[in-house]
């Protein structure tokens, strides 16, 4: 039960930032999640930020329980161990946002850029990083059609956050960035929906595990 529970956590997990991104932009007049970043919600002096932050610390609690609750899954498979500790650190990592938010972009084209806003930037590098090396561990543990669908959503995180990154100096300039928050929500959006279809094949087929072949 305590297993079955810790995989739940991730399709909360999922359900949580969805239900961030449709509410709290609510509280911030003027903002407009499809043509401006996530990150603004979170800034420095912005109004939605008392409310984004504990709400993004919850999510990245509940991916470190969906990630101990992954390697608890594994048994004799190495490689969904492996992808579950990983995804522990990856939540764990996650909680560092709150000590790194960036600036609105106004305050940027200003020059009140800082620290703070160069380790945002990390903090985005890291995080993905072992996010998608996350899921490359996590398909190994599975058949061709998981793999294929986890290549497929590494790819379309990979195109998408270029996509954004080449976005930045706008955000920096606060020059138009037309459609920038829509292609986060591509990124975001798959990433969510993978993390829901392993938390349900673990809950369907974790009495299985123990008789996948380790590799």
């Amino acid at each position: 039960m305590q297993r079955k529970f810790l995989l739940i956590c991730g399709i909360l997990s999922s359900l949580l930032y969805v239900a961030m991104l449709i509410f709290v932009p609510m509280q911030y007049k003027g903002y407009s999640i499809v043509d401006q970043t996530i990150s603004e919600l979170s800034a420095i002096g912005a109004p939605t930020r008392p409310l984004w932050v504990p709400l993004g610390v919850l999510y990245t609690l509940l991916i470190a329980a969906f990630g101990w609750g992954v390697s608890q899954s594994a048994n004799n498979n190495k490689y969904l161990r492996t992808a579950g500790i990983l995804f522990v650190i990856y939540g764990i990592i996650g909680i560092g946002w709150v000590f790194a938010p960036m600036h609105s972009r106004e305050a940027l084209a200003a020059g009140a850029g800082n620290l703070s806003d160069t380790m945002h930037l990390v903090m985005g590098a890291v995080s993905n990083l072992f996010m998608m090396i996350s899921m490359a561990f996590a398909a190994a543990a599975f058949g061709n059609a998981f793999k294929v669908y986890t290549i497929a959503t590494i790819l379309t995180l990979l195109t998408f956050g270029i996509l954004t990154g080449m976005r930045a100096p706008d955000v920096n300039a606060n020059r138009p960035t037309a459609f920038i928050g829509v292609l986060e929500m591509v990124m975001l959006g798959v990433f969510f929906l993978w993390t829901v279809v392993l938390a349900m094949m673990l809950l369907q087929r974790h009495r299985d595990l123990p008789t996948y072949a380790v590799r």
